[in-house]
């Protein structure tokens, strides 16, 4: 009797967390906004591109962030230049060594005056709980939540409660400083994001933009900040001391010496001085932001509000040539289907995404895997990753050996017909499509579209196993290294147990959750 016993428990427990998995209501909740250009334009940022914006209307100045400290550099100078305010959005801020840098970076802007929102979705925040507490009870600190969970427990209770609404999470990625510079990408903060070692292709990508289109990124971020699934922190955490406040803040600053190590690194990056002597090299051309409606959380939007139905508006039908990267590619029979309609149009297409060993979303890999031998005979040239083999920074055991940008590929970028780019956050999956949030810009520069396109000749075929069919139909991999080739007829460093797993996966109905 024992087991049933247990057993009603276990029921009766999971129905008074059911009954009691309500969230608080937002009606005393002050809405807030960004600061208007007109206002920040006197601020040491705004001074500083005042002559450049001046002279590019209607443009915004862009500049890629391939390398992963450059990336954390810049972040850190926009918190440090700040006067006004800072804007920041995350889907993932990890407890660790840049994670923490970056905490103190916001800490210490705040102690300056300058208006900190903090933005998080909730999925991953439990091990930094404790820190935003601690922060949100600055003078000069808000944080909120996005689409949090009632039970602040494990959040797996959270998706058995309430798994329609806990599926959907807020993916974007932003940093804006004074509404006068912002960066936008695929990087969450991390040091699986920031340590990366240089040369490691297409670890991640992001954006720093200046110009018209920062406005847009900071009238987003204020959509999602009032919108009904951002709460504020303390209505779902209780306050701490000062005594406990003061011990808390003190841990972002207590790693001393492996961040002054660190930080000297990033103080001789190239680009860390060129910011600071403002010579930074811009790419000027039209760029549009592409978002989703923040109300997609709650699965309440319509098509039109999509970021998906944006780009479809902004790229048009694709005449000469596609590259795409993803490192989660889904593209289910209808994209598979409008893949293969343009391939017979003699549209170019090359995909590169993550190999089995270097991604670290296995049974992604089921949903995409499945399609390769049929694209690749449409003529479409299909590149996975191979895994990094550049060692964690430091040889740190902490940061993930097979952790998204840490391993391979975690960049989301395409080019269309040498004209147009992608960047952001949005990965070529149904989960990007229908479920999370996303943010990304259009840029139109045939400078950025062209390096794409010479990434792809140049460097993907060394860097990844191309995929090709044999006279026979039967799929191979095709590793070039220097002085020699290898060729692989069954996927690369994976056993047999695993290729049935991804097989097992691939025939079950579960692509619109991947």
């Amino acid at each position: 009797m024992r087991p049933i016993r247990w057993l009603g428990l276990g029921v009766v427990t999971l129905i008074v967390l059911i009954a009691c998995s309500s969230l608080p209501a937002l009606d005393d909740r002050s809405d807030s906004f960004a600061y208007p250009v007109s206002v920040t334009q006197s601020t040491a940022i705004g001074q500083s591109i005042a002559d450049e914006v001046a002279a590019h209307p209607q443009q915004s100045g862009i500049l890629t962030l391939p390398q992963a400290q450059d990336a954390f550099a810049a972040r850190l100078l926009l918190a440090s230049a700040a006067e006004r305010s800072l804007d920041v959005q995350y889907y993932i801020w990890r407890n660790d060594k840049t994670g923490q840098l970056l905490m103190q970076s916001l800490y210490d802007a705040a102690q300056r005056g300058v208006r900190v929102r903090l933005l998080i979705d909730d999925l991953n925040s439990g091990p930094i709980e404790d820190k935003l507490v601690a922060l949100n009870q600055h003078a000069s600190i808000e944080v909120r939540l996005f689409n949090p969970f009632a039970i602040r427990g494990p959040r797996s209770l959270g998706f058995i409660t309430d798994f329609a609404r806990a599926n959907r999470r807020m993916h974007n990625k932003s940093f804006t400083a004074d509404n006068q510079v912002t960066i936008i990408g695929g990087r969450n903060v991390g040091d699986d994001y920031f340590s990366g070692a240089d040369g490691v292709l297409f670890a991640d990508l992001d954006a720093l933009a200046i110009g018209e289109v920062v406005t847009d990124v900071s009238t987003d971020f204020d959509g999602f900040w009032n919108s009904q699934s951002a709460y504020p922190l303390e209505l779902l955490t209780s306050p701490v001391s000062s005594a406990q406040k003061a011990s808390t803040i003190a841990t972002l600053f207590e790693n001393e010496e492996a961040a002054t190590l660190f930080m000297q690194s990033i103080q001789d990056r190239e680009l860390f001085n060129q910011m600071l002597d403002g010579e930074v090299p811009l790419e000027w051309a039209q760029t549009r932001m592409v978002s989703d409606d923040p109300r997609k959380a709650l699965g309440t939007v319509d098509e039109d509000q999509l970021l998906t139905y944006a780009l479809r508006d902004i790229m048009g039908k694709p005449e000469a040539s596609i590259y795409l990267v993803s490192p989660y590619f889904v593209p289910t029979l209808t994209g598979v289907e409008t893949l293969e309609e343009m391939a017979a149009r003699g549209v170019e297409i090359h995909i590169l995404t993550n190999s089995f060993a270097a991604t670290d979303v296995a049974i992604v890999h089921s949903g995409y895997a499945k399609w390769r031998q049929r694209l690749l005979q449409s003529g479409i040239r299909i590149y996975e990753m191979r895994p990094s083999v550049v060692e964690p920074d430091n040889g740190n055991p902490d940061i993930p050996r097979f952790a998204s940008s840490a391993s391979s590929l975690h960049a989301k970028t395409f080019a269309i017909d040498g004209e147009r780019v992608f960047i952001g956050s949005f990965n070529f999956d149904p989960r990007s499509a229908a479920l999370n949030t996303e943010l990304g810009f259009v840029i139109e520069s045939e400078t950025l579209a062209q390096q794409t396109a010479d990434i792809f000749a140049s460097e993907v075929p060394f860097n990844a196993y191309e995929l090709r069919l044999a006279p026979s139909g039967r799929m191979y991999w095709l590793e070039r290294n220097p002085g020699h080739h290898q060729r692989h007829d069954t996927e690369p460093d994976s056993t047999l147990l695993q290729r049935a797993s991804v097989r097992f996966f691939s025939w079950l109905p579960i692509d619109w959750l991947l």
